[in-house]
């Protein structure tokens, strides 16, 4: 009997098969020169199916870009007898250097909680400040301090329906990278939502890395810091010579 329901269920309604990503970057190397004004990453691409596309649930698209991440430590300042110093301070594990984030919807539509729980997607849950709150009153006060510091230089991102989605299939977006950029494997992660939960996710890398001349100082600076500082010192007092040099015969 179970047996004959069983098939019968088979019969009547479709099975329909796994949504997969296939993606691609339009580059998957960014070189930081002397004259790097920042670069822009087209990511693009479609759902395979090997059935019929599902109904009901209107499927998301939820793309994230994130920089190297490091420990950071952020402090609090204030004004004592009229001067500014710092009272306290939180060391937090482990932020991204870089964050953004592209969707095809409002993120509380896309993802769940509980989703972004389990694979830390928004920017609050890439920041691992596990265990801050023995470090200082309101210490998550100074989280949500990096965050709004890190927005406002451009660094943390969040751009909803930035992602274009056509007929359920062919999906592209433009993540703009700043000049200001931290040297590293940049992970891109694409993830196929319905429902606010993920039924797929692919993930791809970008390497930054500074080329040329801006190579040779970071390297002869960790290699060679004393060198590295009779360098900048002699560029300095050069600079200084030719600028008084230039102003005296604007003078003359």
């Amino acid at each position: 009997m179970i047996r004959a329901l069983a098939l019968f269920l088979l019969l009547t309604f479709p099975a329909y098969a796994d949504e997969e990503i296939i993606a691609g970057l339009s580059q998957n190397r960014v070189s930081i020169t002397a004259d790097f004004a920042g670069s822009e990453i087209l990511i693009y691409g479609a759902v395979k199916r090997d059935g019929p596309v599902p109904g009901g649930s209107k499927l998301q698209v939820l793309i994230t870009v994130e920089g190297p991440s490091t420990p950071i430590t952020v402090r609090k300042k204030e004004r004592r007898a009229g001067i500014w110093i710092n009272t306290e301070a939180v060391q937090i594990g482990s932020a991204p250097s870089f964050y953004a984030i592209a969707t095809t919807g409002p993120m509380a539509d896309v993802l769940t909680q509980t989703e972004d729980l389990r694979h830390q997607i928004t920017i609050p849950r890439a920041i691992r400040a596990v265990g801050i709150s023995d470090q200082a009153r309101d210490a998550p006060g100074f989280v949500e301090a990096l965050v709004r510091i890190r927005q406002d230089e451009d660094l943390y991102r969040l751009s909803e329906n930035s992602v274009s989605l056509t007929q359920d299939t062919l999906f592209r977006t433009d993540v703009i990278l700043p000049a200001n950029l931290t040297e590293g494997a940049y992970r891109v992660r694409m993830f196929l939502t319905r429902d606010g939960a993920v039924v797929d996710r692919l993930e791809r890398r970008i390497n930054v890395r500074k080329e040329g001349l801006e190579r040779f100082l970071y390297n002869l600076s960790r290699e060679q810091p004393l060198i590295y500082g009779l360098l900048s010192l002699l560029i300095a007092v050069v600079a200084g010579w030719g600028a008084s040099a230039a102003f005296r015969l604007m003078k003359a």
